[in-house]
């Protein structure tokens, strides 16, 4: 008997969307990357203003000579007036769309610098808990999505807000009735789009999740290739990328399908009004209600009101898009950092003391979902609840002299490093350096006394030099050379002829 796996029914574009409780944004927390440029986009606004009254003069012109060769007038300068407008209305949109491609790069990057300030200003307690690779694609993929907004209407849309209203008033004085039709017609088109945005804002955070999952397996991989090589476990975790990469296309398709409705009903509207308009136009032209040179600005006007009518659709899911993409962002902006956490804590009044390090009564639990470096389940995707490793510890280690700290994997030796470096604070019980409650000194200042070799000992990708001076930016290359010495890596100089300049990691 054979069995078959059905991949999964795609869900209905129309259907209603369960309760979310992922990230969510609102269009206000998107206002502050725009109000950052928001001279630019001042001056993006006044061309598009300008740019509107250009486009609404065209079909009065167009009706004018319409009329004048009726009557076989002399057109004079109305053509030329006619086609000066047309090159004006050519350059004004070439100018506002380079300035608003520039802002959309621009608004990227605030995002991209306001997100990585604060991501590695975190807690040591977030990167715990979360995947390297989703907080990777935060970076590069979801801040990407807030350039659609800038530059696939939204701005656009405030020129365009002028030209249908202008289209519309222009319509009224020229045929009410006209105009009713048309109304109907368009306000069918926007309850459909309506009811679609609220599913492209979600669909679109659960694609940007499901890239964050793909980011993640794969810096997995990459992280312990070697591990993955001698364990024999290649095609193992090809298949589990691959199904990330799935998932992602899935939500992908999910969204293009969503896309798909929203992007031709401008389109369809114009269409309906437009043979709404002609048959109905040609026959109150015959009963003479209207001219021919109305009916041809009526029509004029119509593609007028329907173009912005597109432009609000596009805009409606790019920011939609983007507020999906946005929520990501913001869940790890609005993380209170090191510093501010640090603003909760009351220290212990210093006592004196000989001894350099002093733990009394110390007692650690990670947090849920965390996991003990050091440990033996120290590997990405290891849950850990109610992990208490440090249990009333108390030791002195004194001034001068060397401390070791022995034990087997697990019992926590790592862990109190992580609590001289402030990477974590106690559970209960005190850190002191020199008598003083760590807690009550500037982390900075802290860590600038101590020399921390972390147990995998990571080389950051650069140079010789930009690893040797990541702790300490101003020193020089004889600084640099002579630490090499102290620790028998002079070597690592020797072997190759770029010196401290040597790529490695």
């Amino acid at each position: 008997m054979s069995t078959s796996t059905q991949p999964p029914r795609s869900r209905s574009p129309f259907a209603r969307a369960k309760k979310d409780e992922g990230p969510r944004a609102s269009f206000r927390q998107l206002l502050p990357y725009l109000l950052e440029h928001k001279r630019v986009l001042g001056i993006v606004i006044a061309l598009s203003v300008l740019g509107a009254g250009t486009a609404l003069a065209q079909p009065l012109l167009v009706s004018q000579v319409i009329a004048r060769v009726q009557k076989s007038e002399p057109l004079g300068a109305l053509v030329f007036l006619l086609v000066a407008l047309v090159v004006i209305s050519a350059i004004l949109s070439g100018v506002q769309h380079y300035l608003l491609q520039r802002t959309g790069t621009s608004v990227v990057l605030s995002a991209r610098r306001q997100l990585v300030r604060r991501m590695l200003r975190l807690p040591i307690s977030e990167f715990d808990t979360r995947r390297t690779g989703d907080l990777v694609s935060r970076v590069g993929s979801d801040t990407t999505l807030l350039y659609a907004v800038l530059t696939q209407g939204l701005v656009d849309a405030v020129g365009g807000a002028l030209i249908f209203l202008g289209a519309l008033i222009a319509m009224l004085v020229i045929d009410p009735v006209l105009l009713g039709l048309t109304v109907l017609v368009i306000a069918v088109s926007v309850v459909t789009v309506v009811l679609l945005s609220g599913r492209v804002r979600v669909a679109s955070r659960k694609q940007q999740e499901k890239v964050g999952d793909l980011a993640s397996s794969v810096e997995r991989a990459l992280g312990a290739i070697r591990t993955v090589r001698a364990s024999n476990a290649t095609d193992r975790e090809t298949a589990a990328i691959e199904k990330d990469a799935t998932g992602a296309w899935e939500m992908g398709i999910q969204v293009a399908k969503i896309s798909a409705l929203v992007v031709p009903i401008a389109g369809i509207a114009l269409q309906v009004s437009l043979l709404v308009v002609l048959g109905v136009g040609g026959f109150r032209v015959a009963s003479g209600a209207i001219t021919i040179a109305n009916l041809v600005a009526f029509i004029f006007f119509l593609f007028m009101l329907i173009m912005p009518l597109g432009q609000a659709f596009g805009a409606i899911t790019s920011v939609n898009q983007a507020l999906g993409a946005l929520g990501r962002i913001q869940e790890i902006v609005t993380l209170p950092s090191e510093a501010e956490l640090d603003g909760a804590i009351e220290p212990a009044a210093p006592l004196p003391s000989d001894a350099a390090i002093s733990f009394h009564d110390v007692v650690f639990t990670y947090p849920d979902a965390a996991r003990a470096p050091g440990s033996a389940d120290d590997d990405e995707g290891v849950a850990r609840k109610d992990l208490t490793v440090l249990h009333g510890v108390s030791f002195d280690a004194p001034r001068g002299q060397r401390t070791a700290l022995v034990g087997p994997s697990g019992a926590g030796k790592s862990t109190i490093l992580a609590l001289i470096e402030r990477f974590y604070d106690p559970t209960s019980g005190i850190v002191r350096l020199g008598g003083v409650d760590i807690r009550g000194l500037d982390r900075e200042a802290l860590r600038a006394q101590i020399g921390y070799v972390e147990q995998d000992a990571p080389v950051l990708a650069g140079s010789l030099r930009d690893n040797l001076t990541l702790g300490a930016p101003h020193a020089t290359d004889e600084e640099c050379i002579r630490v090499l010495h102290d620790v028998n890596l002079t070597e690592v100089l020797e072997r190759n002829e770029n010196g401290l300049d040597a790529a490695v990691g």
